[in-house]
């Protein structure tokens, strides 16, 4: 339906330290297994296009924003899960590309590499579908009672209060109100959002920020994983534009 000529990953597990980093290959292939569940994601083949190009452009926008980000082409560059679980099911054909989560940034920075994102396509020729790829809130049990709270049900969430929270996040999505997302993540911290809650951050930063208006579709149930909050949520463009 979308036909996007690119899909622009926000990566949780891809961590980076110093600067943000975005993958500028022409090709990425190979067979992947999860170093986290090798038991349960082994040996998945891969074969996604790239765009040297739009990555190379992001990453000169992104550093515009005064944020630092390099785009890389290294054949030996790591590729993590949440690109291989997502483009294992959707790839087809397009060009995807990965942005990491630097594990030093901060709110502030996390939207202007969104910005950054932003002018970056506006400045191409390309259509681009933006996913955010991660969970919410990301505690686990302790590996003595993970066996206990193993089902999807939400009530094997690590706490009821990081439950709420998760709620009440996807009840101000499913209005439209990214700013209160945006202006209660102190409050959301203590229940420790998976990769500092970049991968949203991000894009969010990209759709307009806090005058983000676009309203949230739930594509699956809310979930519980190990503890873990998980969700699929479509963010639709408002018709008076993302922002």
């Amino acid at each position: 339906k979308l036909k996007p000529d690119a899909i622009l990953l926000f990566d949780t597990h891809w961590f980076t330290t110093v600067e943000f980093v975005v993958s500028a290959h022409a090709k990425r292939s190979g067979i992947y297994t999860s170093e986290e569940l090798p038991r349960g994601m082994a040996r998945i083949p891969y074969s996604l296009n790239g765009d040297p190009e739009l990555a190379r452009l992001i990453s000169d926008h992104v550093n515009a924003e005064g944020v630092r980000c390099h785009a890389s082409d290294d054949s030996a560059l790591p590729i993590h899960y949440p690109t291989i679980n997502v483009a294992h099911y959707l790839n087809a054909g397009e060009a995807w590309i990965s942005i990491g989560v630097c594990q030093t940034a901060q709110d502030h920075n996390f939207l202007a590499v969104g910005r950054g994102v932003a002018s970056a396509v506006a400045a191409s020729d390309q259509r681009v579908v933006l996913l955010a790829s991660g969970g919410m809130s990301h505690r686990f049990w302790p590996l003595d009672e993970l066996e206990k709270h193993e089902t999807s049900d939400p009530s094997n969430i690590i706490t009821a209060e990081a439950r709420i929270a998760d709620q009440q996040r996807l009840d101000w999505w499913q209005n439209g109100d990214h700013q209160s997302v945006i202006r209660h993540m102190n409050e959301y911290r203590k229940h420790a959002p998976e990769g500092r809650f970049g991968h949203y951050l991000m894009m969010v930063g990209a759709l307009g920020g806090e005058s983000c208006r676009a309203k949230g579709r739930l594509f699956s149930n809310y979930e519980n994983a190990t503890g873990t909050g998980q969700v699929h949520v479509w963010f639709d463009r408002p018709e008076i534009g993302w922002h």
